[in-house]
């Protein structure tokens, strides 16, 4: 079976429950469409969890995305000298990530030795910008949250980095006839209908974000029957 899951960020009991709620095996694939990291009690945890996981499929998300312009700068020894070398657009980067739920990743990369967080380093490198996969004659998009400035005849090698992790998806809008996206980013719990907090599909499209670091759920979708699966950010099954 091929699932998708997203924001997973740093809920490691929910992330756990997940995998174990659809008996997710070596047989299976997993695609996780970004923000594995910040704001959660784990993040690391987590990202270490897929790390070592052959069939995880990382792509990368926004938080993964300001982490690296941050992470390197620090995986040096902090010394007065390296806190002078500082640059003003490094001091920003931080500040920006952050305010959006870095730090408690910032604290964790830090406690680890240095060929843990080159090791965490590398693996942030691997992240794709998307997946495409065909799934029982359906051919779906993976990405985190968007294409931005999109045309159907557009390739999707021609889109940028921030054009994939910062746009958020029109769930009114139909973007490809024949295919589907599936995207986290924009949490469902932001819908003032039944489709708050769930996995919503429409227009040819898959929102998988279901907000559980915010309290919500932890969706997991599997592509190859559709089937939806809710897990709380303490890890039980949901209804």
């Amino acid at each position: 079976m091929q699932y998708v899951i997203s924001d997973i960020h740093g809920c490691l009991a929910a992330f756990r429950s997940a995998l174990k709620a659809v008996h997710f095996s070596s047989r299976d694939t997993l695609y996780v469409l970004g923000d594995v990291i910040d704001r959660g009690e784990d993040p690391l945890g987590v990202l270490e969890e897929l790390m070592m996981m052959d069939n995880a499929i990382p792509i990368l998300g926004n938080h993964e995305y300001m982490a690296m312009q941050v992470l390197p700068v620090f995986a040096r020894e902090i010394t007065e000298e390296s806190i002078a070398s500082l640059s003003a657009d490094d001091l920003i980067a931080y500040a920006n990530w952050s305010q959006d739920g870095g730090d408690i990743t910032m604290k964790q990369f830090q406690q680890r030795s240095r060929e843990q967080q080159e090791a965490i380093l590398d693996y942030l490198m691997e992240f794709s910008l998307y997946e495409e996969v065909s799934v029982r004659g359906r051919d779906y998009v993976l990405v985190h949250a968007g294409l931005s400035n999109f045309s159907v005849h557009r390739p999707l090698d021609d889109y940028a980095i921030h054009e994939l992790i910062f746009e958020r998806s029109d769930p009114q809008r139909i973007y490809y006839p024949d295919k589907y996206i599936v995207s986290g980013h924009v949490p469902t719990l932001s819908f003032a209908d039944e489709r708050r907090g769930r996995i919503v599909e429409a227009n040819r499209q898959i929102l998988i974000d279901c907000g559980c670091v915010f309290g919500g759920a932890l969706g997991i979708y599997c592509l190859d029957n559709g089937q939806k699966t809710y897990i709380s950010r303490k890890g039980d099954i949901l209804i």
